[in-house]
Formats: structure tokens, C-alpha cells, sequence
């Protein structure tokens, strides 16, 4: 039952990429998505699951004037579908454009959740370990970063630099199998 909680609030935060699509094939899309996986779930276990998500204050219920039910995701929920986001976050376009993107950070001993957790996803991605708190990788995932910075709330202790060139390229080539 665990996954059908997760789908249902994935599902139920494509309202927010809905709000955020500018065009109507775009919103389209995400309409017909949406309803394919709807259609999917067993509705006895979705009216089980949705309860229970509404008992621990992850979504809300309001009834609306025509005495439809609106199920809306509370800030409570909101983090719990961004945690999920988080774990199945990749770099996905792998083509090197000859930039070498760092990520270089001085995060506090109070704040060491957070430091292991960046730690462990800069790995996740792929990038490289040059020293304990400077990590490398060829790839476009400036957006991803930015993602993990703000989900641990670390922005003032970490910074993201795109570089042309580093003097042991040839070496972090072999690495990253560019060559």
C-alpha cells in the first residue's frame, strides 16, 4: 500500500505542473497522463488510501458548492511528494558540452544530515569526489543541484561553478569515460 500512497500523491502534485505549463498541449499532456494512472489504481484501495493519507494530514478534503469532493495536498504533503521526487531525481542528459560543473561546500557540523545527504546524492548523480567537499561532474545539472541545495536548505553553504577547463582534464576525461 505504501507505492499506491506515494502514486496518489504524485498524481495528485500534478496539479501544481499543470499551473505551471504555459501551453495548452503541454497541459493537455499531463491530463491524459494523469488520468491513464488514475484509471490504474483499484478504487476500494484508493478510497482506503486517500483516508488514511487525509488521518495523517497529508492531503484535505472540501466539499464544494455543486457537493463534489476536492482532495488537495497540504504543505505537510507537498514535502512528502518533494522527498519522493528527491530519491528518484538522475542526470539524465549525459552529452558533454567541454564544461566541467563544481560543486564545492563548507556546510557546519549542526547541520551534518544535510551534508551526508548532499554528499550521497552528488554521488548518486555520478559526480566525482576531487576532495572531501568538492565534487565534479561533465554533465548539464545545474537544475538538479539547485533541487538538492534548497530541499536541504544549505544555499549560503554551497557553491556551483561551471568550468571551461581544469588542469587535470585528461585525467577526469578517463573518469567519465569522455575520451
Amino acid at each position: 500500500m505504501k507505492g499506491l500512497r506515494e502514486k496518489i500523491l504524485l498524481l495528485l502534485s500534478a496539479g501544481l505542473l499543470f499551473g505551471f505549463s504555459y501551453t495548452a498541449h503541454r497541459q493537455w499532456k499531463i491530463i491524459k497522463g494523469v488520468a491513464k494512472e488514475w484509471q490504474k489504481i483499484n478504487k476500494k484501495y484508493l478510497m482506503i488510501e486517500i483516508n488514511n493519507l487525509y488521518r495523517s494530514k497529508v492531503v484535505d478534503k472540501r466539499e464544494k458548492a455543486d457537493g463534489t469532493i476536492e482532495i488537495l495536498l497540504t504543505e505537510k504533503g507537498k514535502k512528502k511528494v518533494l522527498s519522493y521526487k528527491f530519491q528518484e531525481m538522475k542526470i539524465t542528459d549525459k552529452d558533454w558540452d567541454g564544461k566541467w560543473r563544481l560543486v564545492i561546500f563548507d556546510i557546519p557540523e549542526k547541520l551534518k544530515r544535510g551534508r551526508d545527504a548532499l554528499r550521497e546524492k552528488l554521488l548518486d548523480f555520478g559526480f566525482h569526489e576531487l576532495q572531501k567537499s568538492v565534487f565534479i561532474l561533465p554533465y548539464r545539472c545545474s537544475n538538479e543541484v539547485e533541487f538538492i541545495i534548497e530541499f536541504f536548505d544549505l544555499k549560503k553553504y554551497v557553491r556551483f561553478g561551471i568550468l571551461d577547463s581544469i588542469d587535470n582534464e585528461l585525467h577526469l576525461e578517463k573518469i567519465f569515460n569522455l575520451v
